[in-house]
């Protein structure tokens, strides 16, 4: 199981691996490579950083450009592709659409036969429907009872829609002014054969399989999935369904945080809850991530004397970073756990524990390392204009994060709404929303009318 995940191997300051061994001639990595079983790998100059805060964007580029993807692929059928990476350029096979075929019901022309004013009568010589094949070219002067998605007979180059025409006994008569080509769909229009397609990197959607589809596919070469350890920690949590003590509450992050993995098309292990105890900690965290590409925990990265998961990482591997400039959710961990072999090692990430700051940092810092690793490419988030209908303060050098619900004002412009609650343990806060407004480092207030930036929930989770 080992030999299937990603080994991320950090290179420490002074020529040391992830396991404290000396490692000679590693002065200065400038690029993450692959090779055989070591397929996803970091060096430790991708996140190093001394400031006292890391810039989202910061993480953001380094997780871009040093992190590598895993290996191994398969093929899959077309029903079960949906989410998946693919793994290599796939190419057409075939034109799209195969043939010249009429986009409507109607009468299929030749135009060099159209007058140029008025109406113009031409005989009506075959009927094609859908799937069959024209029996024979068109002839000068005739008319062709077409319907839609039938090919087009040889000779014929315009389509008019049968609401513009009229019958005539044996004829049709058309009226002037068509375009040349009109309602005709040409061969290869929407893919021409040994174009590529999907290229590698592409995360598909319904839209994508329907086009693999089309061009009669009925499988398709992707990554593997990528499979992530969770943990909730922390000894106030119980798991829904048990006895809740008067002063615990109940778990809600791993059944967040499961749902946003698969949303991402990885596969997720609940492997419960943790007590806040290094020692447990260390343990479980080092045996998840034998078979894991990621793991993934909730609470205890703070610098609260019963926050000992920062402690219990830093025992078994090697964090890298773990405050970023973001609120909510300023303490998010990042690093390598130790694998049995020298040099290898599993990715570790370490989120805050109120629910709201999960769902954030796993959308801004989360999403793009899975996506990096499962060999996609991520779309840049692009946040929409929306017209504020709030006030806001904030401090400078941090990016925030503000639930909103979108409203239609009455001059018609979409306004953003605050939520009343702004709490990073307020999970109403993201049901009564549509998305969050990114306030950028730089800005220090919003004022009500200002223009500000809009991501929906589904731009930042899909």
């Amino acid at each position: 199981m080992a030999g299937l995940v990603p080994a991320i191997h950090v290179y420490l300051g002074g020529g040391k691996d992830v396991d404290g061994r000396d490692e000679p001639g590693h002065d200065g990595v400038e690029s993450c490579s692959t090779n055989g079983v070591l397929m996803a790998q970091l060096t430790d100059d991708c996140f190093a950083f001394s400031g006292p805060l890391l810039p989202v964007a910061e993480a953001e580029r380094l997780i871009r450009e040093r992190v590598s993807s895993v290996a191994e692929t398969e093929i899959v059928p077309l029903n079960a592709a949906r989410g998946r990476v693919v793994a290599h350029d796939v190419v057409a096979p075939i034109d799209l659409p195969p043939f010249d075929n009429s986009a409507v019901d109607g009468y299929a022309v030749r135009h060099a036969d159209l007058a140029l004013e008025g109406e113009t009568r031409l005989a009506i010589g075959e009927r094609v429907t859908a799937g069959r094949a024209p029996a024979r070219a068109l002839a000068a002067g005739e008319a062709v009872r077409i319907f839609t998605g039938a090919p087009m007979p040889s000779g014929a180059d315009t389509v008019f829609m049968q609401e513009d025409c009229r019958l005539d006994g044996e004829a049709v008569v058309v009226p002037a002014g068509l375009a040349v080509g009109a309602n005709r769909r040409l061969a290869g229009e929407d893919l021409r054969a040994g174009s590529v397609m999907l290229p590698a990197g592409r995360r598909l959607t319904t839209a994508h399989v329907a086009l693999a589809a089309a061009v009669g596919m009925t499988a398709l070469d992707v990554r593997r999935r990528l499979r992530v350890a969770i943990f909730s920690t922390g000894d106030e949590i119980v798991a829904p369904g048990s006895p809740r003590p008067a002063a615990a509450l109940f778990d809600a992050n791993r059944y967040l945080l499961a749902g946003l993995i698969d949303g991402l098309g990885a596969q997720a292990t609940d492997l419960g809850i943790l007590p806040d105890d290094k020692e447990a900690l260390a343990r479980a965290i080092a045996a998840a991530a034998a078979g894991h590409d990621l793991v993934l925990t909730s609470g205890g990265v703070s610098t609260g004397e019963a926050d000992h998961v920062r402690a219990a990482v830093e025992s078994i591997g090697r964090l890298v970073f773990w405050r970023v400039g973001i609120k909510p959710g300023r303490p998010v961990a990042m690093g390598v756990i130790a694998g049995r072999e020298r040099g290898t090692g599993t990715a570790f990430v370490g989120l805050p524990g109120n629910p709201v700051a999960v769902f954030v940092t796993f959308a801004r810092i989360v999403r793009p390392l899975l996506l990096r690793l499962a060999g996609a490419e991520p779309d840049a988030l692009l946040a929409l204009p929306v017209r504020a209908a709030f006030a806001y303060r904030k401090r400078k050098g941090r990016r925030e994060y503000v639930r909103v619900a979108l409203r239609r004002a009455a001059d018609g412009a979409v306004e953003a709404f605050k939520h009343a609650q702004e709490g990073a343990g307020v999970l109403t806060s993201l049901t009564e929303t549509d998305g969050l407004v990114e306030l950028p480092e730089d800005t220090t207030t919003v004022e009500p009318g200002a223009t500000v930036g809009f991501l929906s929930y589904a731009a930042l989770v899909g």
